[in-house]
């Protein structure tokens, strides 16, 4: 893993997620929300009550929903620092 922390809280069952997980490869950690009620409430913490996933973590910067190049570029993050 990269100096930076990615973490990916999503489903098996998403497409976009696992889109995501493709992207990111092994720079990031997939969380199944399905499989923890703990990562569940966390990830809806972290998405402000949303249950959109995946919600991708990258240090301060939290982003709901993936749309490949996009994305990984920097996309427009719901939360976040600057």
């Amino acid at each position: 893993m990269t100096d930076k922390e990615i973490l990916i809280y999503g489903t098996d069952t998403c497409p976009f997620c696992k889109q995501a997980r493709a992207a990111y490869g092994d720079r990031a950690v997939f969380i199944n929300v399905e499989k923890d009620e703990a990562k569940l409430s966390e990830m809806l913490a972290l998405s402000g009550g949303r249950r959109q996933v995946p919600v991708i973590v990258e240090d301060d910067k939290v982003t709901v929903g993936f749309a490949g190049e996009v994305s990984l570029r920097g996309g427009i993050p719901l939360f976040g620092g600057t």
